[in-house]
């Protein structure tokens, strides 16, 4: 069986890279590389949003949450996604869309000046190559257990094909796989709780979930603190995370943009449904037993008829893929604008799209060395939006409504935030023996710091112009 899955592996594989060789040919500039043109139309746009998001967090971790805590596994990644392509569909496409730069970094140094901007860039980087390492990381543990091969060749070998068909391609490439790759998850988890449903039951689901011991399982209001915490770390990092901004961008127009994240929310809010609902239905079927492995991964490999498991195993594969070409093509997209481009500037045309592959070979090479530290996604993924969240996103929100400069608000809260991120991250990775709360308890924390940041530096940025105003008007009275 696992000659099988291997061969179903390689082959899908060949195709994305069959295809990434087609697309290769429009690439002119960078706005073809990382923007695909600016041609994306509402439902391409809708396909490429659902699939970035519904990754390994979504169908490995969500199912394995739901099967151990029930309900509130729902607050976990899916009403988060809920909520925030409702933000951005009512309240932050016309905006973003009509921004005059390319990057968050771009607007950053409008408001915040030259210095935010390149931290800030080197930040969200960061930020994307740990959001590509939490993908990897699915990579890894999910092939490990099918193809026979170890965690280290799997994750080498995942990032290996990824960045060959995304390098070719570019972002023409994941827009057009996205839909694909939805195709296929959908048609999986579809399948998967259609044969649970006929395995189980909702009456031997509501029998197992009332034991000694699982209390709240079907309340999605147990645990809410934990649950609120989590909701608190993702919401705010997605807000200001560049995947979903440079989807913005690429649509035909703002009206173009909002119809597919609404349509995008409301496809968020079933299919996470289901994705739960499909992990209470394995309950009766373990039992008190706890699967070694993560549940669906178990389930391919051990319960499901053969069609239904090949099935289920490209359709795991394409989520992870999806997400993970969408982290290393965004993050490589500001890696370009931010820092390599600076190296050639007079590179226009062609080879600004040079310029673009390597960026995309660097962070897919830099995410695949995180992922040989952690091993697992939901750490990975927490401690990557706790960046965002607790570096960016107070001085990220401001700058789309501020009329005017407030360099020193962005740099204290930038410092404070971001810094208390970064220092999570290396208590959590062994760098240095900080005694910090984890993730996502760690979240108020770094939040309050950055909101203290920035309204000292913008109260300091108050005193500073009174200060000139004054002074002016006393050398024009003299």
């Amino acid at each position: 069986m696992k000659a099988g899955f291997l061969l179903l592996f390689l082959g899908y594989l060949a195709l994305l890279v069959a295809v990434g060789v087609v697309f290769s040919r429009r690439m002119k500039g960078i706005e073809d590389f990382f923007l695909a043109s600016r041609r994306l139309s509402a439902p391409l746009l809708y396909f490429t949003v659902c699939a970035s998001w519904i990754g390994a967090s979504s169908v490995l971790v969500t199912t394995d949450h739901a099967f151990r805590s029930g309900l509130r596994a729902l607050w976990l990644v899916g009403l988060p996604a809920v909520l925030t392509t409702l933000i951005f569909g009512l309240f932050l496409a016309g905006p973003i869309h009509r921004l005059p730069g390319l990057t968050l970094a771009d607007l950053a140094e409008v408001r915040y000046g030259r210095v935010f901007r390149h931290l800030a860039a080197l930040l969200i980087v960061w930020y994307m190559v740990l959001l590509a390492a939490s993908q990897l990381v699915a990579v890894g543990s999910f092939l490990e257990l099918f193809v026979g091969r170890s965690y280290l060749f799997c994750l080498a070998a995942g990032t290996a094909v990824v960045l060959l068909y995304i390098t070719l391609g570019g972002f023409f490439m994941v827009a057009f796989t996205d839909r694909l790759h939805f195709f296929l998850l959908l048609c999986g988890l579809v399948a998967l709780f259609f044969w649970a449903l006929g395995a189980s039951s909702p009456a031997a689901v509501l029998e197992t979930a009332s034991r000694p011991g699982r209390e709240g399982m079907l309340n999605m209001f147990s645990g809410w603190r934990e649950s609120a915490l989590v909701v608190l770390s993702f919401v705010p990092a997605w807000l200001v995370s560049p995947i979903i901004w440079q989807r913005i961008q690429a649509a035909r127009s703002p009206r173009t943009a909002r119809r597919g994240l609404l349509a995008s929310s409301a496809t968020f809010l079933l299919v996470y449904a289901l994705i739960v609902a499909t992990g209470l239905l394995f309950l009766p079927l373990y039992g008190e037993a706890e699967p070694a492995h993560p549940l669906l991964a178990e389930a391919v490999g051990s319960r499901l008829p053969g069609v239904l498991a090949g099935l289920l195993f490209v359709a795991v594969s394409a989520a992870i893929l999806s997400t993970l070409d969408t982290a290393v093509n965004a993050g490589a997209f500001l890696l370009t604008r931010d820092v390599l481009r600076g190296f050639f500037r007079n590179a226009p045309g062609r080879r600004e799209v040079v310029v673009g592959r390597v960026a995309t070979i660097l962070l897919g090479s830099l995410a695949f060395l995180v992922a040989t530290r952690f091993q697992s996604i939901l750490k990975t993924l927490g401690l990557a939006s706790e960046i965002m969240t607790e570096g960016l996103f107070l001085p990220g929100l401001a700058m789309l409504f501020m009329k005017r400069k407030l360099p020193l608000a962005g740099l204290f809260s930038l410092a404070l935030g971001g810094g208390f991120s970064l220092a999570g991250f290396a208590a959590a990775s062994g760098i240095f023996s900080l005694r910090l709360p984890p993730w996502p308890h760690s979240v108020p924390w770094g939040l309050g710091l950055g909101l203290i940041g920035f309204l000292f530096g913008a109260a300091v940025e108050t005193v500073k112009r009174r200060r000139e105003t004054a002074g002016s008007g006393s050398a024009r009275v003299y």
